[in-house]
């Protein structure tokens, strides 16, 4: 950025303010053609949300639905969605009728046709955010007459709760990119504890339990009663835990 203009991806415009038009629903020719061989990656909060549809454990959906692929950087892995065995590789969460998770469906659904960048050294004190169109060559929606702005679109498809949650883990991410495992190697134990903060909730729960976590740092009672079983609040003290051991940065206060 040498001109106090944000530089994009070439072709890459942020919609802005911009009207675009998209529906997508039953009567469309290709309803359900976007939900066949996904390069699909899952973020940490919307394994909570769909680990809390199937009503099964972070252990169990991680080792049943996903698989791992390769980052925006190579020190640490991205979570894949882990397409079925069938001929066409279709969604695992497709029913007959379509989406059968739709109300937690993940991130990448959610936000679709749009793709959000953020910004994470932005000047400010939060970070800024870009929405671009994506457009693939079988999606009829684009043809269709319902009006839209981001601001319309992220308050339909409920995004608010998503991009928030997505935002601290950025942060998190961020840091990971700069290596902190200390020359320990893929897979270490640092990164393997990393991990388990990011993507097993539940496992991390009783991690915290048995090293006495909480106690380890000036929390409010009533926000130690919460982290006792509330994922999403849980997930945040994660990631500035994660801040805490591995940089030395983060909000947590040791007692």
């Amino acid at each position: 950025m040498d001109d106090g203009r944000k530089q994009f991806p070439k072709g890459m415009i942020p919609l802005g303010k911009t009207k675009f038009h998209f529906r997508c629903g039953p009567g469309l020719k290709c309803y359900m053609a976007c939900c066949r061989k996904l390069d699909l990656i899952l973020y940490p909060y919307d394994i909570i949300r769909l680990k809390k549809r199937l009503s099964i454990s972070s252990e169990e959906f991680m080792r049943t639905h996903t698989r791992l692929g390769a980052s925006s950087h190579p020190f640490f892995p991205a979570v894949m969605l882990l397409m079925s065995e069938n001929s066409e590789q279709t969604c695992p969460f497709l029913g007959v009728n379509g989406c059968t998770v739709y109300e937690d469906r993940p991130t990448a659904c959610r936000t679709y046709p749009l793709e959000r960048a953020v910004d994470r050294n932005p000047a400010g004190t939060r970070p800024a955010e870009y929405y671009f169109m994506t457009k693939h060559s079988y999606c009829l929606g684009h043809r269709e007459r319902e009006e839209w702005t981001v601001k319309s679109w992220l308050r339909d498809q409920k995004l608010q709760a998503y991009n928030g949650a997505n935002d601290f883990w950025a942060e998190v991410d961020t840091l990971f990119a700069r290596n902190p495992w200390q020359g320990e190697g893929a897979g270490g134990p640092r990164q393997q504890l990393a991990f388990m903060v990011c993507y097993n909730i539940d496992g991390f729960r009783r991690f915290a339990a048995e090293q006495k976590l909480f106690d380890q740092f000036r929390l409010e009672s009533s926000r130690r009663r919460v982290l006792e079983y509330d994922d999403e609040a849980l997930q945040k003290f994660g990631f500035e835990w994660l801040k805490h051991i591995l940089a030395g940065s983060g909000n947590l206060q040791r007692r």
